[in-house]
């Protein structure tokens, strides 16, 4: 059941209630916790991010590789672009540098309290201010559109290391971290997304108005208002204020995400669920605002706070909470500690029992 914890605005639902059954997939036998996901759905409106048992991947022979020429070639010139803004700044004035920290901070709470834990998940609910915030931050990150971004992460939890997972770290390191965006969607990434229950996302004007005007909020939030403030405000020279705070930090931001596809599907420990992919890795936290805790979030992946050590290497929540503080946001969906303790005994790998 779906118990109450606060009825303010910055009140906090907890997911309490667990049943549990086997499933098994090939030779390994997986136990799942399974909350009432009809409870969980008719509260968050939706349930397309709960692991689908039920895929099977076509057999006979996988489709050609297709590479996207356009997108190689861009994010090529985009690291280049990187590196050379890394040799400017010894160069750069403190305010530039801690400009380009901002810009950083707020695409990162774009893609990680917006795209992510509000839209993909619903979460916690946000009022109107807060949404529009949230969007700005999404174009200043260049990540897709809030649409697009929902819908591909959608697939992903439901259909985690698969073919229909649009970066299936089964895949490899370099393609789910930057692969996947420069060769066409394996065929089944595409006819599961065309399948997702994506209404609410739909109903949300904010969404659709930045979905329709997409490409020049990004001309002018993510290259050219970067680029504009240091060297109208403070005389910064016009080659540091584009490479800096525009491309450096762009490319920083975009790694930080991606690595929660690569490396937070690959290294640190599963002490909630050994047979999923996803890992604990702190250091992917630490860079991407809190969405490393990735064992624990695809094990529950409607817990706004992606993790169960609330504000620990865990900036986006810390925001949330400041945000429910200030009336802005409301509704945080948490998990019981009886149930997280339940699933690390019952599935974890045993990690936790040593910190």
């Amino acid at each position: 059941c779906l118990s109450k914890e606060f009825s303010s605005a910055s009140s906090t639902t907890t997911v309490g209630t667990v049943t549990s059954r086997v499933t098994r997939n090939g030779d390994t036998v997986m136990e799942k916790d399974l909350v009432n996901h009809e409870d969980l759905a008719g509260d968050r409106g939706m349930v397309d991010d709960i692991f689908d048992e039920t895929y099977q991947e076509k057999e006979g022979p996988r489709p050609p590789v297709r590479y996207v020429w356009r997108n190689i070639i861009l994010m090529s010139l985009l690291h280049l672009g990187a590196i050379f803004g890394l040799t400017l700044i010894p160069s750069a004035k403190i305010q530039t540098l801690a400009w380009a920290v901002l810009c950083f901070l707020v695409s990162a709470l774009g893609i990680t309290a917006g795209s992510h834990r509000l839209w993909s998940h619903r979460s916690y609910k946000a009022t109107l201010p807060l949404r529009i915030f949230l969007t700005i931050g999404n174009s200043v990150a260049f990540q897709n559109d809030i649409y697009e971004w929902v819908r591909d992460h959608r697939v992903h939890h439901k259909f985690s290391e698969t073919d229909a997972d649009p970066h299936n770290a089964k895949r490899g390191f370099f393609f789910s971290h930057i692969g996947w965006l420069l060769v066409r969607k394996h065929p089944d990434v595409i006819e599961k997304g065309q399948k997702l229950d994506l209404s609410d996302i739909k109903a949300d004007k904010v969404v659709m108005f930045q979905r329709r005007y997409y490409k020049p909020s990004v001309v002018l939030l993510c290259f050219t208002l970067p680029t504009l403030v240091p060297w109208y405000f403070w005389d910064e020279s016009i080659i540091i204020s584009f490479f800096i705070p525009a491309i450096l930090r762009y490319a920083i931001g975009l790694n930080a995400t991606w690595l929660v596809n690569s490396a937070a599907h690959m290294f640190g420990n599963r002490p909630y669920d050994r047979n999923i992919n996803p890992r604990e890795n702190p250091l992917v936290s630490l860079g991407a605002l809190g969405e490393g805790f990735h064992n624990y979030h695809h094990t529950f992946p409607y817990d706004y706070s992606t993790s169960e050590f609330g504000w620990r290497f865990n900036l986006t929540t810390a925001f949330i909470d400041l945000m429910c503080l200030l009336g802005l946001a409301s509704d945080r969906k948490r998990v019981s500690k009886e149930v997280i303790l339940a699933r690390k005994m019952r599935t974890g790998d045993g990690s936790h029992k040593s910190g």
